[in-house]
């Protein structure tokens, strides 16, 4: 009965197009041939077929979703805005009757086994319509990235007395290699306000993207509210690295930035880093304090030196406190308690904290993530480890027939600079080009079998960044790139190719004015910056 409401609807909607066309002599518009696989996609879909021909995106084009499928209709009216905001176009969504229309926009919910994964879904451009199908709000809004990438920046006059965008014609049909394809943002070193972190969703939801890793606190500042310890913000949420004056997130706040990410399907995963990265922490409440010094806030960029008192009931107290309040804002189903670079920390001590805390973590129903380290304490099979330096810790996990997820500091941290003279990032695992930023196959990494990655994530550190601009310079073009690692198949990844596609990146982003590394690497098309400007401001 569901599929048949759906057919009925479906050719409803065709019917009152063929009908609409026949009151009135119908348009003719010559396109121009195009190659649907020749477009800047990126991530590149699975499958493209080329057609060659041209849909009319115009003021004569209407959208149209199943609109009792959950998700479906506010995917239908995301797009809506978004072609209104590159094109001007007022496009109706879910209006029976839109005089003049000609061409449609249809945003359907399947019930076909070919579509079975969450993210998946084809799109099929004729002259007269865009059918995009899949089974799921999560896999048509990562479609619907698809169509924003394919409508051109001009409109073609010369096709009719009015402005059309020439959408080519053909099929794709696609889905993403990974489940997890996240970034990280660290808003401890210093911090970033709910406007930025909005601003960096956005550009993370056009290459599709499903996770963003905020780092919520470090030695330098604390910057989640928690009521039930109201001094971890009163005292700790107005330090940051170089002396500023930092602040934090009311959970009012953090609330805001979860919606507006799950607006964009993309979970958001909080971490506490502990039990090292403590020290603001204990600077509010110096009882946690395990390392045997008097705490003082700092403002520094050296780590190592902190640590809880692991074998203190009251501490784990704090945590269940610290982990509940989060959790319970939190929908998605990880929590990451860090565990990297805990060197106050003696050993067995250190796997003793991880194997409670990881309790504590599952006891408020989420999966606990971890840097590598964590792999040498006893955890169990839902943990999941973060490799980001260790491959003796990688190959542990792959023993005890763990998940992980790649981050390796030498490929994938996007606060590694990009060569000896940028003027933000540090280098310590590396220079980080944009091509070797590119240039790996996550599939077959350290020698980690495709069975034990959950995806890939870039983390942004930000001792050396301030601002959004800063968060930009770092972040793109490395993030584009690595959005491509995470969605497309190691075939459809050629770096010739893929340097093509990102120079055509240019316009996007200077419309959404991300102040982007020009590398020298790449021909950027009608980019307002070159590589020497930037480096010379």
């Amino acid at each position: 009965m569901k599929l048949l409401l759906k057919s009925l609807f479906f050719c409803c909607v065709f019917v009152g197009f063929l009908s609409c066309a026949d009151d009135r002599k119908k348009r003719v518009l010559n396109f121009p041939e195009t190659d649907l696989a020749l477009e800047n996609m990126i991530p590149k879909p699975m499958k493209i077929i080329a057609t060659h021909g041209g849909f009319a995106l115009d003021e004569f084009t209407a959208i149209y979703t199943s609109e009792n499928a959950s998700g479906f209709p506010e995917v239908g009216q995301f797009l809506a805005d978004k072609i209104d905001a590159k094109t001007s176009l007022d496009i109706p969504v879910n209006v029976a009757e839109v005089p003049h229309r000609e061409g449609i926009i249809y945003i359907n919910q399947s019930d076909s086994l070919e579509l079975d994964a969450p993210e998946a879904y084809q799109l099929y451009i004729t002259a007269d319509s865009v059918i995009l199908n899949s089974n799921t709000a999560e896999g048509a809004f990562r479609g619907v990235q698809t169509i924003r990438q394919l409508i051109p920046e001009k409109s073609n006059d010369t096709l009719a007395e009015y402005k059309v965008w020439t959408i080519p014609t053909g099929k794709i049909i696609d889905n993403p290699v990974f489940e997890y394809r996240g970034t990280m943002l660290d808003v401890a070193r210093h911090f970033f306000s709910v406007e930025e972190v909005k601003r960096y969703i956005d550009l993370l939801a056009y290459y599709k993207y499903n996770v963003l890793h905020l780092h919520l606190t470090d030695d330098q500042g604390w910057r989640i509210e928690i009521k039930s310890w109201p001094k971890l913000t009163e005292v700790s949420g107005g330090t940051e690295v170089g002396g500023g004056e930092g602040g934090f997130y009311t959970q009012e706040d953090y609330r805001e930035i979860v919606d507006y990410a799950a607006k964009h399907h993309i979970t958001i995963v909080p971490e506490v880093d502990m039990p090292g990265h403590t020290n603001a922490a204990s600077v509010a409440y110096p009882f946690l304090n395990g390392n045997g010094k008097k705490v003082e806030p700092y403002e520094g960029i050296e780590v190592g030196f902190s640590t809880f008192d692991t074998r203190k009931d009251t501490v784990y107290a704090f945590l269940d406190d610290v982990i509940r309040e989060i959790s319970e804002m939190t929908p998605g189903p990880y929590f990451h308690a860090g565990g990297d670079e805990s060197h106050a920390t003696k050993k067995e001590d250190f796997n003793y904290f991880v194997e409670r805390v990881q309790k504590i973590v599952n006891k408020h129903g989420k999966r606990m993530i971890g840097w590598d380290e964590i792999v040498t304490a006893d955890i169990d099979s839902t943990a999941i480890p973060q490799y980001w330096s260790s491959g003796d810790n990688a190959q542990i996990a792959v023993k005890k027939g763990l998940k992980m997820i790649l981050s390796p500091a030498k490929k994938a941290y996007l606060d590694m600079q990009y060569d000896s003279l940028s003027k933000h990032g540090l280098h310590w695992a590396a220079y980080v080009p944009v091509d070797s930023a590119y240039v790996w196959n996550p599939e077959s990494y350290e020698g980690i079998p495709m069975e034990n990655i959950l995806g890939i994530e870039a983390p942004l550190w930000s001792e050396t960044i301030e601002n959004f601009d800063e968060i930009s310079y770092l972040a793109f073009p490395r993030a584009i790139g690595y959005s491509e690692l995470g969605w497309s198949t190691p075939e459809n990844r050629d770096w010739e190719d893929y340097r093509k596609r990102l120079a055509n990146q240019a316009p996007f982003l200077d419309r959404m004015d991300v102040t982007y590394y020009p590398s020298p690497l790449i021909d950027w098309q009608k980019s307002k910056y070159t590589y020497e400007e930037i480096e010379k401001d």
